[in-house]
């Protein structure tokens, strides 16, 4: 399945039918006066968010929506039909912005959710509705109105709990395929993954976590290189990340460093986003056991957190490092420190 994050669309409203000008025409009926109907109400177009899509791959070639228009009135002051709506599908974590202001419209986290982006046109008036005492047989009917017409942007931004970031190679997909039933791609060369992916892990009490395997950052990414906006929006819903850095490299304090002050580059809190260091690969180490100690305690003091020793492809320490996951986010649950991600943009 192809991964799409970003597409934009035209949508278009329908427009409102025509008013009628029509007179009653009856047998024995001398009199009888205007009878045309009002037009019906063009269709609107509205977002609903699903839980069975997962990206905006639709939207890849298929780029504009309208709805239905209105139908003209009709005689007998018979109003005519609405037009119906166009409703369309987009994945829960959707944002939608106006393509020409950059407004946001709205944001689609819950599944079934709806955002109405364009509203249907009103329907005209027949001339029945201009009948007065000084004008008894008005000629009059009024237009249908347009419907609205907007380009949008669509943005999709994953809906996970806890974000797994790390420069490329860090070992980022191995670890969410031994805690969940995810399978990535696993090679070893940079930027394996070159689009985040998601798992869910199951707690002790049986709820299901998902987490997302963010694809590498590399310096500048607050900047785009490396697709970094891509990547980096992926983690302004996450409520909890999580830094792997490979302890086999040459230097992993400046790699700490470096995705730390990209995150504090990029804004829009991440910088202040819970973090949980976990040094990877122990499997394929060849420092000492004193030098890798050294290098916890130094972590450990740049970030004021604990940093965990663990190999994802071995699964050693794997279960302490998710103990402390759970108890983490139970902590931010009950605490209120937790990030909705109603609240985010």
């Amino acid at each position: 399945m192809q991964f799409i994050d970003q597409a934009e669309i035209q949508v278009q409203a329908g427009d409102g039918g025509d008013g009628l000008v029509a007179f009653r025409r009856e047998k024995y009926v001398p009199a009888g006066g205007p009878s045309g109907g009002n037009g019906g109400r063009g269709g609107s177009v509205i977002l609903k968010a699903v839980e069975n899509l997962q990206t905006l791959l639709d939207f890849r070639y298929n780029h504009l929506f309208k709805a239905e228009n209105g139908k003209r009135g009709g005689p007998n002051n018979r109003t005519g039909a609405s037009g119906n709506d166009r409703i369309i599908e987009v994945p829960c974590g959707t944002m939608v912005f106006d393509a020409e202001t950059d407004e946001v419209l709205g944001d689609l986290v819950a599944p079934n959710q709806t955002l109405c982006v364009a509203q249907g046109g009103k329907g005209g008036l027949g001339n029945a509705h201009f009948l007065s005492n000084s004008n008894r047989a008005p000629e009059k009917a009024l237009p249908g109105l347009p419907g609205e017409s907007r380009f949008l942007r669509l943005e999709l931004k994953l809906l996970a709990e806890v974000g797994i970031i790390g420069l490329p190679n860090a070992g980022k997909s191995t670890l969410i395929a031994a805690v969940s039933a995810a399978r990535p791609k696993i090679a070893d060369y940079p930027f394996t993954t070159l689009v985040p992916n998601l798992g869910v892990v199951r707690k002790p009490s049986g709820d299901g976590t998902v987490f997302a395997d963010i694809p590498g950052l590399i310096e500048g990414a607050h900047l785009g290189i490396g697709l970094g906006h891509d990547f980096l929006r992926h983690v302004e819903r996450t409520r909890l990340l999580l830094h792997l850095i490979d302890v086999t490299s040459e230097d992993p304090i400046a790699n700490y460093q470096m995705i730390q002050d990209e995150l504090q580059a990029y804004g829009r809190g991440l910088s202040d986003r819970p973090q949980i260091l976990a040094l990877n690969k122990l499997d394929a180490l060849d420092k000492t056991g004193d030098d890798l100690e050294a290098l916890t305690q130094k972590l450990e003091q740049l970030s004021h957190a604990p940093v965990f020793q663990i190999s994802a492809a071995t699964r050693l320490g794997l279960d302490a490092l998710l103990n402390r996951i759970w108890q983490t986010l139970d902590s931010m649950e009950t605490e209120g420190a937790g990030i909705s991600v109603h609240q985010l943009e």
